[in-house]
């Protein structure tokens, strides 16, 4: 706030000191906080075909692209999508991390491997998802890789209903 001098500032200025001797003011709530999310038309029959153990991505006649995750609409030549389309639920390895801490950030037993997988007859991009059945030390860019399903009665409509993908 420019032009303000301190005691003009909005709010109770603390010294050094007393935050070193945590005199702060604090006020905890327990928020109720209820909301409602809506997968949109893409995502919601992505999601779909998941739970029906298959990949559905969206075909752009115009610039042929076949757009997995799927959009409703192309980036590349400003149009909607055309048609949905199924594609294999094999592909290869893009990039790939490994990882000995959790999301928050306390160690792992065993570390993780995460890939982005490009899916066979898809164009450019792919999908973030867990490398499984082989080392981290073995994975490499360019290997070919096959989704691992839940089983069927399992699934929910979720990324994880693939639980992972294994090299071929």
């Amino acid at each position: 706030m420019k032009g303000l001098s301190r005691e003009q500032l909005p709010g109770t200025p603390l010294s050094d000191a007393q935050v070193r001797r945590r005199e702060v003011l604090t006020h905890e709530l327990a928020p109720q906080a209820h909301y409602a999310w809506d997968t949109g038309v893409a995502i919601g029959r992505f999601l779909e075909g998941l739970k029906e153990g298959r990949l559905l991505a969206r075909r752009c006649h115009r610039c042929r692209r076949v757009l997995l995750p799927p959009r409703m609409f192309c980036e590349q030549c400003f149009r909607p999508t055309d048609e949905w389309v199924a594609v294999p639920d094999s592909g290869t390895v893009n990039t790939y991390s490994i990882s000995h801490i959790r999301w928050d950030a306390s160690p792992l037993e065993e570390p993780i491997v995460i890939g982005v997988i490009e899916i066979d007859d898809t164009s450019h991009g792919g999908l973030l998802h867990y490398l499984g059945e082989i080392d981290g030390n073995d994975v490499r860019i360019g290997m070919k890789v096959q989704a691992v399903w839940k089983p069927a009665p399992e699934r929910e409509g979720s990324i994880l209903d693939i639980v992972y993908f294994r090299p071929v």
